[in-house]
């Protein structure tokens, strides 16, 4: 499918649904994966490819023998992977740091000060995620504007930033697209 018969809709289409109706838009491969893993890896189709139809995003999973847990885990890889590389154009009106703090993604993110200490595995983490990538796109990258605007320091954006691995890589991905050198862990 070409990048220009993708459905363009804004992520929380994407974000909002079910997991069961989010299963139901993608193309589902199984297949037996290669590696270490015991004597039955090898013999059973437990490896999931989940292609996302509508935005044509594939995940894998393939750390277990089962394939129901491998393919749990590609959902919740797949609804991760919107908020990472899936962005949402903010409206100027919305590039501010009162609109910001009061996004529904977003807001419930901060703490009282307006900090950001989430870890992965809180439900309020990758939402906020979607929308930190979405400033940082509209800002052309700059950490420093990017944090004004959130309502929080550069030091912490940075340190939300570095929480997750793949959340670093694409903000380097990003930052590179507009001719900006990439962050390094500890700055």
């Amino acid at each position: 499918m070409s990048e220009s018969s993708l459905v363009v809709k804004p992520r929380i289409t994407w974000a909002a649904l079910s997991g069961a109706v989010l299963l139901s838009q993608c193309d589902v491969d199984t297949y037996r994966a290669s590696g270490p893993g015991g004597q039955k890896r090898n013999k059973t189709s437990s490896a999931v490819r989940l292609r996302h139809a509508p935005t044509g995003i594939i995940v894998i999973a393939e750390e277990s023998r089962s394939q129901h847990a491998n393919k749990a885990k590609a959902l919740v890889r797949l609804q991760h992977a919107l908020y990472l590389h899936y962005r949402d154009p903010l409206p100027a009106e919305a590039l501010t740091p009162d609109s910001l703090a009061r996004h529904p993604e977003f807001a419930p993110a901060r703490d009282g000060a307006g900090r950001l200490h989430l870890g992965v595995k809180d439900v309020r983490f990758w939402p906020a995620v979607g929308i930190v990538l979405d400033v940082l796109q509209a800002t052309a990258g700059q950490v420093s504007t990017a944090a004004e605007l959130l309502g929080t320091s550069t030091a912490n954006l940075i340190d939300f930033l570095q929480t997750d691995p793949k959340l670093w890589q694409e903000v380097n991905h990003l930052r590179t697209e507009f001719g900006r050198k990439g962050l390094k862990i500890g700055v």
